[in-house]
């Protein structure tokens, strides 16, 4: 990290030195360690797990994190396709907002997780962020089915849940109770698994299986 003065005080990497007369303070900065910088890896960890590739038809099931959103899509080109969908307008509309300003060609719809009014096999990929917790238990499998319906034979579904930490970890909540494999089992989807838990994140991936012949 760079150095920099403000005021009385002088920073650098980790510390800030506080300057009095010819004598030197010097103390941890830990607050230096920003957390957008944070968020911005995790942005990146997300990108690179979902590996979408240049013409891919993506859909993005929840709204949470626009950012992600525009990231992604600017992925597919101008030869793919970008389609998020959520149950709340705000939080569409804001992610519209976002990809219109980071110039990335997005569609947007509101509909219910269970009901997407979308046309089966439209999709290659889909990617759901945050979205399983917030449904009740009984309900997620009939969620993921409806994912899978819109995907097309061979496509992939990756599941990205935030994870819980410090109190909320102690005390348990529903994104901690979530058995990924198990569900995405339950929707038909084949090869399901957990590929990584990093930087609070946990990421499960399966494909829709292609019928036999």
């Amino acid at each position: 990290m760079a150095s920099a003065i403000f005021g009385g005080f002088f920073t650098t990497g980790n510390y800030i030195i506080a300057i009095r007369g010819s004598r030197f303070a010097v103390r941890a900065n830990y607050t230096m360690k920003l957390p957008f910088l944070h968020k911005s890896d995790n942005e990146a960890l997300a990108v690179s797990m979902a590996g979408i590739k240049l013409g891919d038809r993506l859909l993005v099931v929840g709204c949470s994190d626009p950012l992600l959103i525009a990231q992604l899509a600017s992925k597919t080109g101008l030869t793919g396709r970008a389609h998020a969908v959520d149950e709340r307008d705000a939080v569409v509309a804001n992610a519209a907002r976002v990809a219109l300003g980071e110039g990335a060609l997005v569609e947007t719809s509101v509909a219910s997780f269970g009901t997407l009014s979308l046309d089966a096999a439209a999709f290659d990929v889909a990617v759901v962020r945050d979205v399983l917790a917030r449904v009740a238990p009984e309900t997620r499998p009939a969620v993921l089915a409806e994912i899978r319906r819109v995907l097309r034979p061979g496509g992939r579904c990756l599941v990205i849940d935030s994870m819980p930490h410090g109190l909320r970890a102690l005390i348990g909540t529903a994104a901690a109770s979530v058995d990924h494999v198990a569900v995405l089992q339950a929707a038909g989807f084949k090869a399901a698994r957990v590929i990584a838990e990093r930087a609070g994140q946990v990421f499960a991936e399966a494909v829709n299986p292609i019928p036999n012949p």
